[in-house]
């Protein structure tokens, strides 16, 4: 049995509806790990608002789940509120935000960076990161609940070389503003941590590979098999969505109800070990 398969149906045995009643806002929910996470927290009962700039997407697949869609530039610290009030009108509460929404900024060299992409990716995932968690806790806080919110990092925060120095920059300051945060907001019983993923066949990664290697016909499945290869100590095997997803589950339900502060991640080894040279052990 495929170990994925084999994982989701036990923990499924465990706690069949583990979100049951929950609400959660995904911002950049209509795609890749931020949809693959609405329809998993929906699966376990959880209520959920797709934040994001994909209408049709967005739309398409809050229908499916019983879920809202709202438009939502993570940019506008207005939209960001819009996201987070209009769970609180549909429910009349907000258990779990994802700050999910984020893009991958400018490959090249540091002696030429361009400023204004750099500080549109800042703005994207720093800002945008901030602005859910302000606005989240806010809300949190007035309703007295004890609610989770999850950020997205990268592998990219712990290993030069592994995405665009901008890019890199944003990562490594979400993790030291989960970190923060959870720091203030642990008082009032909000956890706040961050997953790390790496080499997840996402589109954004798809488009970034793209670039790189200058095949625009490149498809997720090619991405799979070069990460697989050389992408984590687990050859053959590459992330995938649903393995972030399955992570951020983890973080937003009861069994992990002690740990906050914590960078998650998902990366099969691969920022931990090196596994070049493995032949000493053969």
């Amino acid at each position: 049995m495929d170990p994925n398969t084999c994982a989701a149906e036990g923990s499924q045995r465990l706690h069949p509806m583990r979100l049951m009643g929950k609400v959660a806002v995904i911002t950049g929910g209509a795609r890749g790990i931020g949809a693959a996470t609405a329809k998993l927290f929906a699966k376990y009962g959880a209520h959920i608002v797709i934040a994001d700039i994909l209408d049709d997407l967005g739309v398409n697949l809050a229908d499916s789940i019983g879920g809202r869609y709202i438009h939502c530039d993570v940019v506008s610290e207005v939209d960001v509120q819009s996201a987070i009030n209009l769970a609180l009108t549909w429910k009349g509460r907000i258990d779990i935000m994802f700050n999910n929404a984020g893009i991958a900024g400018p490959n090249g060299s540091i002696t030429n960076l361009n400023m204004d992409q750099a500080k549109s990716v800042f703005s994207v995932n720093v800002n945008g990161t901030l602005h859910g968690i302000k606005h989240a806790a806010r809300a949190m806080i007035k309703g007295k609940i004890r609610g989770c919110i999850l950020c997205m990092s990268s592998s990219a925060a712990l290993m030069g070389g592994l995405g665009s120095h901008s890019y890199s920059l944003t990562k490594d300051a979400i993790v030291g503003l989960m970190r923060t945060t959870a720091c203030e907001l642990g008082v009032h019983g909000i956890r706040v941590n961050c997953i790390s993923p790496h080499g997840v066949p996402s589109d954004m990664l798809v488009d970034a590979y793209k670039e790189i290697l200058g095949k625009v016909d490149m498809k997720s499945e090619d991405v799979s098999k070069i990460v697989g290869e050389k992408g984590s100590l687990l050859r053959g095997r590459s992330a995938t969505v649903e393995d972030i997803a399955h992570g951020a589950l983890f973080l937003a339900s009861e069994e992990a109800g002690f740990i906050t502060a914590h960078n998650l991640v998902i990366d099969g080894g691969y920022t931990s070990a090196n596994s070049s040279m493995t032949l000493i052990y053969q």
